[in-house]
């Protein structure tokens, strides 16, 4: 194995070279870094893009043409951990913005049909708190959520 580890492939029907910039355009430490294209023979026209290498927040991606055949579902999701409620209104936005939509329990998809959860860091240590009754308020008060409200949370964990 490389020392680069792995690189998460998206599979897009004919979007990812948009997609790329979309996601690069809302993390920081992001950036494209090759366009490969079909060559003369491929399943695609020659001179289309094949596949755009990027980051977006520090992790490398490949996104491929590859056609219609596969389409994203819930059963893979990329999670974001927020620092504070700034963070999670941010990317909760920006990832719902154009055609994204919203899911329960800070779960969303975007407008590629690709799934998220924009998570507080706080979060997992409140239901993994060695009070069941504090973890249990937190959790049941995540689960009435859409975008996850740290405030709400924090209050139901403390039981207010």
């Amino acid at each position: 194995m490389t020392a680069e580890g792995f690189i998460t492939c998206l599979w897009f029907d004919d979007q990812a070279e948009d997609a790329a910039h979309y996601y690069a355009s809302i993390f920081k430490n992001s950036s494209i870094q090759n366009i490969t294209r079909y060559p003369e023979g491929g399943p695609q026209p020659a001179g289309s893009v094949l596949t755009v290498e990027f980051t977006a927040n520090g992790h490398k991606f490949c996104a491929l043409n590859g056609g219609p055949q596969f389409t994203f579902n819930e059963a893979v999701s990329l999670q974001i951990f927020c620092e504070n409620q700034e963070e999670v209104d941010h990317y909760w936005t920006k990832l719902t913005e154009n055609g994204g939509e919203e899911g329960p329990c800070g779960w969303l998809k975007d407008k590629y049909g690709l799934s998220w959860q924009v998570v507080p860091e706080r979060f997992p240590q409140l239901i993994a708190d060695p009070d069941p009754q504090k973890a249990a308020r937190a959790m049941q008060a995540m689960m009435e959520m859409r975008k996850l409200d740290i405030a709400a949370l924090e209050k139901a964990y403390a039981g207010e």
